[in-house]
């Protein structure tokens, strides 16, 4: 079976592999680098909203600043799951690649067993004519 492996791995198309392998690391350090950068917990910043002057605008601030902070957090969100897809989908790419290869070479190999057994029953039946000739 180490041939098999062999075969595999030598047809793997590895100039592709290795020309993607720093979008596919850069896209992964990104990723990694928001999802581990997160800003503080998501306290509602109440220290900005006691500025005001009556109870009603205290809490309007509050509301507001929270939904500041809210909306900063969607949006930061929404750019690690855009990276999050597009290092998933040059992953995908590169999975599929590798599978078509592998599909090809198991293809390759069934063709040469084919092969290797023709030739070896070729071989055999030669043999026992080429014997039996010369006995006869």
């Amino acid at each position: 079976m180490p041939i098999g492996w062999l075969a595999v791995l030598q047809s793997v198309p590895w100039s592709e592999v290795i020309k993607n392998a720093p979008k596919v690391a850069d896209g992964a350090k990104k990723l990694w680098n928001a999802v581990t950068n997160k800003s503080a917990p998501l306290d509602p910043p109440f220290a900005t909203a006691k500025t005001a002057s009556s109870p009603e605008l205290q809490t309007i601030a509050a509301l507001q600043a929270n939904v500041a902070v809210m909306a900063s957090a969607l949006s930061d969100l929404q750019g690690q799951m855009l990276a999050s897809s597009e290092l998933i989908k040059e992953l995908a790419e590169q999975n599929t690649q590798l599978i078509t290869r592998v599909e090809a070479n198991r293809a390759r190999v069934r063709w040469l067993a084919l092969v290797a057994v023709l030739t070896t029953v070729t071989s055999v039946i030669a043999m026992v004519l080429a014997a039996g000739g010369g006995m006869g």
